[in-house]
């Protein structure tokens, strides 16, 4: 396989977000959420550690509708349903590696554009800030993503926009109406542990043992330590009268040791 590292380099310097993936799978070869994009040296460095690197980007500043076409479903058929060709023939596009397609639309600067994991059948809408898509010229099974195109992203039409909020007004969760009439039964220290990245971590007087308490409780559920600590500064964030970032840290890194002890490690 070749290796990428100057395709990589390249998408950066045009201002993409470059993640490195598994040449086996699409999986991430780096924590890569809500952090800043690589530089160039940083790709150079992390293809020598990874040289078979296949090249995802960031959908941060565009999102892509895409198209599956080896499932059950072939999402061409529904995009040819919209009888609207002049949406997709005017940006850059892709071929997947298994034939399928990446449509490539700028996001607009005053509408939220919202995922949508079965946007049609056969066609997703990724979007998400810390979401991604494989670009060409990396390869799954032998075979190679390839750029039908060399146009630039183009801003998405009207009408693609319409249908895409239309779409997502039924990604949102019930009304408080029909939360009324959910009720909560069998609640049990997992859900506490939920519920407290939303409810933070109580009055004044108790914060400390509060974050100990959910720091504990994640990382004897084998949550990655480092996940377990932005976690308690979610839930800190949410407290009424927070704890500074010191103290969160100093009572998580307690609490990593505790646990490293507790495992005998």
């Amino acid at each position: 396989m070749e290796n990428l590292v100057n395709f990589a380099v390249n998408y950066a310097e045009h201002g993409f977000s470059v993640i490195p993936i598994s040449h086996t799978e699409k999986r991430p070869l780096i924590k890569f959420a809500n952090k800043p994009a690589l530089t160039p040296d940083e790709i150079r460095e992390l293809w020598k550690r990874y040289p078979l690197a296949n090249i995802a980007l960031k959908t941060e500043n565009f999102f892509v509708i895409d198209v599956d076409r080896h499932g059950e479903v072939d999402g061409m058929n529904s995009i040819v349903k919209l009888k609207h060709n002049e949406w997709f023939q005017n940006t850059l596009c892709e071929r997947t590696a298994h034939d399928g397609y990446h449509f490539y639309f700028q996001k607009p600067a005053d509408k939220t554009i919202t995922q949508n994991i079965g946007f049609l059948p056969g066609v997703d809408l990724k979007a998400h800030e810390n979401n991604y898509v494989v670009v060409a010229p990396s390869s799954i099974d032998g075979k190679h993503y390839k750029w039908l195109n060399h146009k630039p992203i183009a801003p998405a039409p009207k009408e693609l926009l319409e249908l895409i909020k239309e779409k997502s007004k039924s990604l949102k969760p019930y009304g408080k109406d029909k939360m009324a009439s959910y009720s909560v039964s069998g609640k049990n220290q997992t859900s506490e542990l939920f519920e407290t990245i939303v409810n933070g971590f109580g009055e004044t007087g108790g914060r400390n043992n509060a974050c100990a308490a959910f720091m504990g409780g994640l990382l004897y559920r084998n949550v990655d330590p480092e996940i377990a600590v932005e976690l308690a500064k979610i839930a800190n964030s949410h407290t009424k009268d927070k704890l500074s970032e010191a103290e969160v840290e100093t009572t998580a890194n307690s609490m990593i040791e505790k646990e490293i002890r507790r495992r005998g490690a």
